[in-house]
């Protein structure tokens, strides 16, 4: 499996992760399970390709075994995921308001 693909795996991982914790954390923000899990991994795919352009250490974590670069990706992913999450759920709960 090629590295590039291995990384948004991870990445992809992440940010459903991510975006599950930040949708249960507020209720405000909360889309559901399904709706936190996709916006989530897409938050942590985007977010964590962006990072792995900044941070090139991060860009070929899985070309190595190096434990570091694979834990910066998920927790690239995760952040990004929570943060495209709660942007998402906050839009929708001021269009209903």
């Amino acid at each position: 499996m090629s590295a590039l693909l291995m990384n948004l795996i991870v990445q992809l991982i992440g940010g459903a992760i991510g975006g599950n914790v930040a949708g249960r954390t507020s209720t405000s923000l909360d889309l559901g399970a399904i709706g936190n899990t996709i916006a989530g991994a897409i938050g942590g795919g985007v977010g964590g390709q962006i990072l792995g352009m900044l941070i090139p250490m991060l860009s070929n974590a899985s070309a190595t075994t190096d434990i570091g670069s694979l834990i910066g990706q998920l927790a690239g992913g995760g952040v990004a995921g929570g943060v495209l999450t709660a942007i998402i759920g906050a839009i929708r709960n001021k269009s209903t308001a």
